[in-house]
């Protein structure tokens, strides 16, 4: 009997010691992203210096708050399923320091202009933990990236435009595969503290490039929650779109605070 008592003992000794300290099966993580955007829309494929409209130098849009949403599934102890959202939407009003063309319509020096920005980023996606241990793993991770992105310029009717309301708008919906390593490591012998980071990325030649990558320092708070902070640069982006309609360069970077609930 006493056999059999130290024998489960030590059993229950042994699992526990070599349990991931990151063993889950579902996992979402919600995030506060104060996004910095940089870059320019294409307004003419045919100039690309004049063709391009700046998104601070032209339209001043300024730095925001936005939300980034994952759900992760991990159906086995490597495999995973997950789906990763980031809505990036601003409004903002300038008075222009320039003429430029967008769409077919000029927008004249002098004029005060509203610039409306969306871009919805969804990207589903399969990851493999090529290394998985106690206070760690790496995993490769490839997901395809749907970003659809509405931009649109409106002036009210002034006389340095002839005396009418001019707007125009542009849309362009990338899909975009990409891959790239993921990980996270606890710093010491317990569940703690870790940190963790990916990298994804894809070339897609003449059609356009796109990065994404972000680094953050979790304090495990409880069993199921852990709170994490860092750096991301959202998304690293650049489309030309064949039909020379719109196309553009998006970066959006900046910190990051969040909630990670585990079970």
């Amino acid at each position: 009997m006493l056999l059999f008592a130290g024998l489960s003992a030590t059993s229950f000794s042994q699992k526990v010691e070599h349990e991931d300290f990151d063993a889950y099966k579902l996992r979402i993580d919600a995030f506060w992203f104060y996004a910095s955007p940089s870059g320019y829309i294409q307004a003419s494929a045919n100039n690309a210096f004049t063709g391009q409209i700046d998104l601070q130098k032209d339209l001043g849009i300024p730095d925001y708050s936005t939300f980034i949403g994952k759900a992760d599934w991990k159906f086995t102890r490597k495999n995973h399923l997950y789906v990763s959202a980031v809505p990036l939407s601003k409004q903002h009003q300038t008075t222009l320091a320039r003429t430029f063309t967008f769409q077919g319509e000029t927008f004249t020096a002098g004029l005060t202009a509203a610039t409306n920005l969306d871009t919805v980023f969804l990207a589903p996606g399969y990851q493999y933990d090529i290394i998985r241990r106690k206070r760690g793993h790496l995993g490769i991770a490839v997901q395809m990236d749907l970003i659809n992105t509405k931009a649109t310029i409106s002036a009210a009717a002034q006389v340095g435009n002839g005396g009418r309301a001019t707007s125009a708008s542009g849309s362009l919906l990338a899909p975009i595969p990409v891959a790239g390593p993921e990980f996270r490591y606890f710093l010491t012998n317990s569940p703690r503290v870790f940190v963790q980071g990916s990298v994804y990325g894809m070339y897609l030649f003449g059609y356009g490039n796109f990065i994404s990558a972000g680094g953050n320092l979790g304090v495990n708070l409880a069993k199921h929650i852990s709170v994490l902070a860092g750096y991301q640069l959202a998304s690293h982006l650049q489309v030309k779109d064949s039909d020379s309609r719109i196309g553009f360069r998006l970066t959006e970077k900046g910190a990051n605070v969040g909630i990670e609930a585990s079970f």
